[in-house]
Formats: C-alpha cells, sequence, structure tokens
C-alpha cells in the first residue's frame, strides 16, 4: 500500500479509500458489510467514507470501531452532512458521532453542493459552514471538506470561498474529456492547498469493462494518475476490495495508456458523466 499525507495533523492515509457506496450504503445487511470493512483493514486500507444519509454505512463502521479503539485510531474516519443550516448540520455531527463509535472525525464534509442555492444557504448567518468551522475549532473534528459532483463551477465557488482542508469530487476519463473539475475545481485547489479526493472512479461500475482494457485497477489507477490525492471506490464484496488495494501498489498509468483511455471515452463521455444530471 501506497500513503500520503492528509489533512492539518498530516495524518499517514492510504491513497485508495474505502468509498460508502456499494454494500456501505444498505440497511440491516451488518454480516456482510462487516466482511467488507475487515477486508479494506486487513489490506492496509485507513481511509473511510460514509455519510450521514447512506443508509447504515455509519453503523456499519461503528460496530467495527467499538471494540477495536486501537484500530479506529489509525483509521481516517470521514462522513457527510447534507443540512443545509447551523442547527441541522450540529445535528447531523451528533447523530454520526453516536452511530459512529467515536468522539471524533477525521474529516467532516458539506455534502453535494449542486447550486447557487446551496452556496447562499450554507454561507448565510446561520447556515451549515457555521457548524462545520465550529466543530473544527473544538477538535470534534479535524478536518472539514466540500463534495459535489453536479456542478463544476458551483464546486470551484466553494472551493474558493470556504476554508475547506479537503475537495470530494469526480475522477475519471469521462471527465478529463467535459473538463470542469478537472481543470477549474482542481486548479482552485491546489491555489489553496486543499486536499482533492476523487470518487465516481469507476462510474458506479458502469465503466468497468475488461474486453476493452478498462479494469477497475485500471480505472483507479487512471484517477490516482491525474494528480490528485487520494481515490475512494465503494465495494460490495471483498474481492472487489482487494482488487482497490491491489491498484495502490501499482504505479500510475503511463500517459500513452491514460491519452488512450481518454480517447475511448470521448464520444460518450456527457453520457457516461451520468451523476452530473443534465448537461
Amino acid at each position: 500500500m501506497q500513503y500520503v499525507q492528509l489533512g492539518r495533523e498530516k495524518k499517514q492515509v492510504s491513497i485508495v479509500g474505502l468509498g460508502g457506496e456499494g454494500i456501505l450504503r444498505t440497511h440491516d445487511k451488518y454480516r456482510a458489510a462487516q466482511v467488507v470493512i475487515r477486508e479494506a483493514l486487513h489490506r492496509n486500507i485507513r481511509y473511510c467514507d460514509c455519510a450521514r444519509v447512506y443508509s447504515d454505512s455509519e453503523l456499519y463502521y461503528g460496530a467495527v470501531w467499538k471494540n477495536n479503539t486501537k484500530v479506529r485510531k489509525t483509521i481516517f474516519q470521514t462522513s457527510k452532512s447534507a443540512s443545509r443550516s447551523r442547527v441541522g448540520a450540529l445535528a447531523d455531527l451528533a447523530a454520526s458521532l453516536q452511530r459512529l463509535q467515536t468522539d471524533y472525525l477525521d474529516l467532516w464534509q458539506i455534502h453535494d453542493v449542486r447550486t447557487e442555492e446551496d452556496l447562499a444557504a450554507i454561507s448565510r448567518p446561520g447556515g451549515a459552514l457555521e457548524a462545520f468551522i465550529e466543530a473544527r475549532e473544538s477538535g470534534q473534528v479535524k478536518n472539514i471538506g466540500v463534495t459535489g459532483h453536479h456542478d463544476p463551477g458551483i464546486l470551484t465557488k466553494a472551493v474558493e470561498q470556504w476554508p475547506v482542508d479537503t475537495v470530494l469530487m469526480p475522477v475519471n476519463p469521462a471527465e478529463r474529456v467535459i473538463g470542469g473539475f478537472l481543470t477549474h475545481t482542481m486548479a482552485a485547489a491546489r491555489d489553496k492547498g486543499v486536499a482533492i479526493i476523487g470518487m465516481k472512479v469507476l462510474g458506479a461500475g458502469h465503466y468497468v469493462t475488461p474486453n476493452l482494457g478498462l479494469t477497475a485497477d485500471v480505472l483507479v489507477r487512471y484517477a490516482l494518475s491525474c494528480g490528485i490525492t487520494l481515490a475512494i471506490v465503494g465495494c460490495s464484496t471483498p474481492e472487489e476490495v482487494r482488487e482497490l488495494a491491489t491498484a495502490a501498489t501499482l504505479p500510475p498509468l503511463p500517459q500513452t495508456e491514460k491519452e488512450q483511455i481518454t480517447e475511448m471515452f470521448a464520444p460518450h463521455a456527457k453520457h457516461n458523466a451520468f451523476y452530473r444530471g443534465v448537461i
């Protein structure tokens, strides 16, 4: 496993993380979810993603950390709040900490920022941004971030205007063709020293086409070759976790192979960026 330093405390984090989708975004599947989480730990994956609105994801992690406090301290545990008000966000944080069986988050993220209305609601007096800054100052969270996959212009403004430590955004061949997240948002993040975390790396699995050479490990390596800090992928089985961990041990894709993959996506890039909504 390869590691990077992430956050204000420069914590050592694996360059791939276990995403909050896959088996984690389910209800009442504790056994299957814990098998995946424990496989990730066994493979030295140390970044763990989830969100307040991702079904039982927080509860699944909490069931593991409850009796493994030493292991929890080695993990970069994240969660997210989609609330737009200070009161709502603080309520989400309290619930997340309780469900995760922990007294702090390594990263708490403002979830799924899409519109100018979102920016205004979060930024205004009494908005969620107040809660995020307060939580970081109190030590309940070590870092704060913002996430978005709908409009790169909006996410860029959030990175530029808010005192965030990280940004979570789509990183894949379709985005390389379309531009926006991998151009403007990435540039804004680099200018401010904000860590860049890649999501939608496999396009919810839709991009994986082995007969075209588009395996999961190739797509993960593609994302990591884009100059991001780390990439996260939701996994449904231990086998998928092993594929993710293996990709992290391999070198980034050569530029020629990266260009070939980008060209493959060019004719249908907008369709493949389905998570943006209407482009």
